[in-house]
């Protein structure tokens, strides 16, 4: 295999690999929309992705709740940045 050949194949792979992983973080998004209590946190990130794009006042009071309950503290200042957002979009 030359080179060049070997190059298509790489960049072909990195193609494919990040199709296949935006594919399922969206995936992901629509089936952990619900899980924003949920106890893994890649779910809570998946969730509040999903939140984003839905600002609606019922999706206010669930961040506020969200906020008040996330135990980690990243994704609690993730969450309050987006209700503050939120809250001044509505």
């Amino acid at each position: 295999m030359s080179s060049r050949q070997r190059a298509g194949a790489v960049a072909a792979g990195f193609l494919g690999g990040m199709a296949a992983g935006s594919l399922m973080w969206s995936r992901m998004q629509r089936n952990c929309r619900r899980n924003l209590f949920s106890r893994n946190p890649l779910f809570r990130v998946a969730a509040l992705g999903y939140l984003r794009a839905r600002p609606t006042v019922t999706t206010a009071q669930l961040l506020r709740e969200y906020v008040a309950w996330e135990p980690r503290r990243i994704l609690r200042q993730r969450g309050a940045r987006m209700l503050k957002r939120l809250e001044a979009t509505l």
